[in-house]
């Protein structure tokens, strides 16, 4: 006899967790099932030679009290656990391009008066474009929630606006228009492509308050398996779906790698879409064109990060991140030259915040500079991978030293990963770091209702919406108020 569960979420990423959080915070009987080892996805830390290795989450926006990212943790039950570290208010981010520095302030003002003492004849169009980020940030509120919904539907127009053009539209600098876009690696950035809305919304939750996680953002996810837990649900690792069961238009349950069988009422996938479809029992529900459109769909680019282990107290943490920009145009596009871009982000630490113990460092890559290792597993992947990721640790290294960054002396050990490690742990399509390429040419094809053709089946997730911790979670509530509706589960919240 199969264990039975309202409801199977398949997947134990952010969106994956906070779903289950909500649902069974709500009296549902949950069930995360998770094919790794430990639960997470990008939200997963990782150990080497006793230091602990972020995956994917560097830092995060909205989390002050008022915010939205704030009130929707607080009401998971898990932001009085959270470590958190606010980045320098002054310059949370720091931007090197065609040989300037310029730093991102926190809150509009700063913001503006910071780039202004830089850009004095672009003083009055900064202001416009700062508004703009506003209108589609505020139309995320708390005060949204206390009323019964998520965003505004105005703000859904910017979906269907490029961000690169809107930026061109207000700016008229060319270099303080690189400069406002320079943190396009966030969310997959391609110019003419991406759309406003992911550009304000990412960039805005950080303008209002940007934070690092203190050991790593792994408590995230385990502070949400607790709650989970406390709530009645379950959550299970090492459990593999290798097949989705349907009775007719119903979803009946999922069959795990091994043979064990769970039924569940609903089951709610937080894996990609076209991953999800692909373990679907054959049925005459979900159509043939719904599989072709999905599989249609272009992903973002992965990333490819080197992690700097230093030796102990040799470091100095630095409370602010740094894009380096090389290149004329700062949106990623495929090239045949050394990397000339990167995220440099440092890890506090609770034993010694003086000191940083690892740097991230991250750059765009594409998953066809790997094709020859396309079929391998990690750690099986050959010399020839290992020389590949050493080449592209000594470019990075000297793109770093290149602006000042030469941590060659107080470097212990060097790690690395690639868009084949994303996909191989975390289930991403081509090892894509944010899924789904949102194209404002066609926003309606790029987003995606949590509610299939199945009766009983959904997804969520960054795949959806939008990706990164706020995305992801405002995701995560549509998805669950397709059980409790939209108005009671956001008063919810909004009024917690």
């Amino acid at each position: 006899m199969m264990n039975e569960f309202d409801i199977i979420v398949i997947g134990s990423g952010l969106g994956g967790l906070e779903t289950a959080v909500m649902l069974s915070k709500e009296g549902f009987n949950v069930c995360v099932v998770e094919k790794n080892r430990q639960v997470g996805g990008c939200l997963q830390s990782y150990v080497r030679h006793g230091y602990k290795l972020d995956t994917g989450m560097h830092y995060i926006g909205s989390l002050g009290s008022g915010q939205v990212l704030h009130q929707c943790f607080s009401y998971f039950g898990i932001m009085d656990r959270l470590r958190l570290k606010k980045l320098d208010e002054e310059a949370f981010d720091r931007i090197h391009y065609a040989g300037g520095v310029y730093d991102y302030a926190m809150g509009e003002e700063a913001f503006i008066e910071t780039l202004s003492r830089q850009f004095p004849a672009e003083s009055g169009n900064l202001r416009r474009y700062v508004a703009r980020l506003s209108e589609v940030g505020h139309s995320i509120s708390v005060d949204n929630f206390k009323k019964g919904y998520v965003s505004n539907p105005g703000a859904l127009s910017y979906f269907g606006m490029s961000a690169s053009g809107v930026i061109d539209s207000l700016i008229a600098d060319e270099r303080l228009r690189n400069v406002l876009a320079a943190n396009s690696v966030l969310y997959g950035g391609v110019y003419d492509k991406s759309t406003f809305y992911e550009h304000a919304m990412i960039s805005y939750s950080y303008m209002e308050g940007a934070y690092r996680c203190i050991d790593g953002s792994m408590h995230i996810a385990t502070s949400l398996v607790d709650e989970i837990r406390k709530n009645g649900g379950t959550v299970r690792c090492d459990s593999e779906v290798e097949r989705i069961m349907v009775d007719g238009d119903r979803v009946t349950g999922v069959q795990l790698r091994g043979g064990e069988r769970i039924g569940a009422k609903h089951v709610i996938s937080n894996m990609h879409p076209q991953l999800t479809l692909e373990l679907l029992d054959k049925n005459k529900v979900i159509k043939k064109a719904f599989h072709t459109r999905i599989r249609s769909l272009e992903n973002s680019y992965g990333l490819f990060t080197m992690y700097l282990l230093m030796k102990p107290g040799a470091c100095p943490y630095v409370n602010r991140n740094e894009y380096i920009h090389e290149r004329e145009s700062v949106w990623y596009v495929r090239h045949d030259g050394p990397i000339d871009c990167c995220l440099i982000s440092m890890q506090p630490m609770s034993d010694d915040e003086r000191f940083a113990n690892v740097i991230s460092v991250i750059t765009p890559m594409y998953i066809d500079e790997l094709s020859e290792w396309s079929d391998t597993l990690p750690e099986r992947r050959g010399e020839a991978y290992k020389a590949f990721k050493e080449r592209k640790i000594a470019e990075l290294l000297a793109l770093m030293k290149r602006h000042g960054f030469d941590w060659s002396d107080k470097v212990e050990y060097i790690y690395s990963n690639s868009p084949l490690s994303y996909r191989d742990y975390t289930g991403t399509i081509d090892g894509s770091a944010y899924g789904i390429l949102k194209d404002y040419h066609s926003p309606m094809t790029c987003l995606l209702s949590p509610r299939t053709k199945l009766q009983n089946l959904y997804f969520t997730g960054q795949n959806i919406n939008v990706h990164g911790a706020l995305g992801v979670t405002l995701t995560s509530v549509i998805t669950c108020a397709e059980f409790l509706g939209m108005d009671y589960l956001a008063k919810k919240i909004g009024n917690y």
